[in-house]
């Protein structure tokens, strides 16, 4: 009897970069069907896999159970017992070279994620420039699993069942009838988040229009309370900030009618479930490879690159850059809000 193919794929994070994994694994075991595929990655992580066939998680913690260098090794013995065939790096980090250099002595076939470095560090400079979009991460997690002699292709389509609104998110929505949009007002770092009077704008005239069901995602406490702000002073704004588990939001996320976002988390994962998303951009560009998955470009808006030439200036939005701090309110609410209501 022929054994089943088993590869274990290495994503321990960031949120964002784990999601883009999935889209990527979808495609793998249909082009695929007898693969076997286990991901290691955070515990918190596992909802974003739920429902993909033959992919199953190893819910690995490296701050406690698996901590340092002896806790790899650890986490590398226990993971031998699942008798793999190959390891993919989808992350190629430390950590997760010490684990290939265990793997090495077990005999496993690896390969890790060219993350493309240079052509981002030259894509960043701080200088004007001509851009092109360079590999998007999803092509390059694609490439992982071809160097493995699993090639796939990533344009072709899967229909996603959106699973039933939980009861919990039912609640907190009271059966609304409208159109559902998810908002997700801030990011990592300022560079990549809009200006909050310029959401408040745009909030307000998707509010008076009394058509859609405005959800706020994201955040810690002072988000909390800003969303919280916005939710009391609007008549259809619903702050869901710690309000639902993470696998609550994904359940609600999955039934939207679309996601606004900011360069970050949440678009990737309205993106898992084909909901259209509407992402806004900063000091970041999605040339970097880091748009969510199969959306349109029309989609992705943009600063005025003619002000500020030097966009994109920050892979991450980590860096700012002098005379650059206004980039995003060349970007009006009414743009936003057009672009909005043409997608829906």
């Amino acid at each position: 009897m022929k054994k089943t193919p088993h590869i274990l794929a290495i994503r321990f994070s960031a949120l964002g970069d784990v999601a883009m994994s999935a889209p990527v694994l979808r495609r793998l075991v249909k082009t695929y069907p007898d693969l076997k595929i286990t991901l290691v990655t955070k515990p918190s992580f596992a909802p974003l896999f739920n429902g993909i066939p033959n992919v199953s998680v190893f819910e690995a913690d490296v701050k406690n159970n698996y901590k340092g260098f002896f806790g790899l090794w650890k986490l590398a013995s226990d993971l031998k017992k699942l008798e793999f065939d190959a390891v993919a790096d989808l992350h190629n980090v430390l950590r997760t070279k010490i684990l290939r250099f265990f793997f090495f002595f077990f005999g496993k076939k690896r390969a890790f994620i060219d993350k493309g470095r240079e052509e981002k560090k030259r894509l960043t400079s701080l200088k004007p420039k001509k851009i092109h979009p360079l590999k998007t991460t999803h092509q390059r997690y694609a490439e992982v699993f071809e160097k493995l002699g699993f090639p796939i292709g990533l344009s072709q389509k899967i229909h996603i069942e959106k699973p039933p609104l939980n009861e919990k998110a039912s609640q907190l929505l009271k059966n609304s009838t409208k159109k559902w949009i998810g908002i997700a007002p801030f990011a990592a770092h300022t560079s990549k988040m809009y200006p909050m009077d310029l959401m408040e704008k745009t909030i307000a005239d998707l509010d008076a229009e009394n058509q859609y069901s405005l959800l706020i995602f994201g955040g810690g406490k002072t988000e909390k309370d800003l969303a919280e702000n916005l939710e009391a002073k609007y008549t259809n704004v619903t702050s869901l900030i710690g309000k639902l588990s993470f696998k609550e939001e994904l359940n609600l996320i999955a039934n939207l009618d679309l996601m606004f976002s900011m360069d970050s988390g949440n678009g990737h994962l309205a993106a898992l479930f084909n909901i259209p998303v509407i992402t806004i951009w900063g000091a970041t560009h999605p040339f970097a490879g880091f748009a969510p998955f199969g959306q349109a470009p029309e989609n992705q808006l943009l600063p005025d690159l003619l002000q500020y030439p030097k966009i994109p200036t920050s892979i991450y939005g980590n860096k700012k850059v002098d005379g650059y701090e206004n980039a995003m309110r060349t970007i009006p609410p009414k743009k936003v809000v057009e672009k909005i209501r043409e997608v829906l």
